[in-house]
């Protein structure tokens, strides 16, 4: 059986954070938090676990993720977000993924919570991640939406759901989009990335209307159409502030 590191970026995360590190219980042969000096009780919370709790000023998702990894003690690694948790199946079958001898890497499905309801479609499922991988093998890159390279390694897909409760308000997935549109824009930006009237107002109009038509978003009822509207809101704001950036 191999053992299993489990690695969590975090800050600020003390409504989400014990509901993770329980979930992991079983799991975890051993839990690294990088934290990057929260100013809650997310400290007290993990120290209480008994996990190991590192602090680190902030270097951005890819890095601050990469560094948990390095300081793993064992090859195989866990990565998951203080506002993710694992249900049961997808627990049961790590475990037997876990007995059987890890090779290669591992992927699940995540299902996101939205203000209290479950999000099956809306192009937010089944929002496939490869969160289990071997270190030596594998490096987190991105600015923003951080990828796992990971040269040609065989995945296998784990059944169950890795479960997300990412807004629990309206006004936190809007806080969210201000935060990533700012990060995405500035990358776009750096790396000489144009902005046109079709981007500008083409790709918001087609966001839409893939989420809620196509990705059949208009069955999760309201949630569903708030999301898929505020998606579209996300990517006209990234390529205004993009817009804005080249002006300046």
């Amino acid at each position: 059986m191999n053992k299993l590191s489990v690695v969590i970026i975090t800050f600020n995360e003390e409504r989400n954070i014990e509901r993770c590190l329980n979930s992991l219980k079983g799991i975890a042969d051993e839990i690294i938090v990088v934290d990057s000096f929260s100013t809650d009780s997310t400290a007290a919370i993990c120290k209480d676990a008994g996990v190991r709790f590192v602090e680190q000023k902030w270097l951005g998702y890819s890095a601050q993720k990469n560094l948990g990894n390095s300081l793993a003690t064992h090859d195989y690694v866990l990565s998951i977000d203080a506002d993710e948790a694992l249900s049961e199946e997808l627990k049961n079958s790590i475990l037997t993924a876990k007995t059987k001898g890890f090779k290669g890497a591992f992927s699940f499905n995540r299902m996101t919570n939205y203000c209290g309801k479950w999000i099956r479609h809306s192009g937010w499922y089944p929002d496939t991640k490869v969160r289990i991988f071997n270190k030596n093998t594998s490096v987190w890159q991105g600015v923003l939406h951080e990828t796992l390279t990971l040269n040609n390694i065989n995945i296998e897909h784990l059944h169950g759901d890795l479960l997300h409760y990412s807004y629990y308000t309206r006004d936190d997935h809007i806080r969210q989009i201000t935060k990533f549109t700012d990060i995405a824009a500035l990358d776009y930006y750096k790396s000489g990335k144009k902005h046109s009237p079709l981007k500008l107002y083409g790709s918001p109009t087609a966001k839409f209307i893939r989420d809620y038509f196509i990705n059949l978003g208009f069955l999760d009822g309201t949630a569903g159409f708030t999301i898929c509207r505020l998606s579209a809101k996300a990517t006209y704001l990234k390529y205004k502030k993009l817009k804005n950036l080249i002006k300046q």
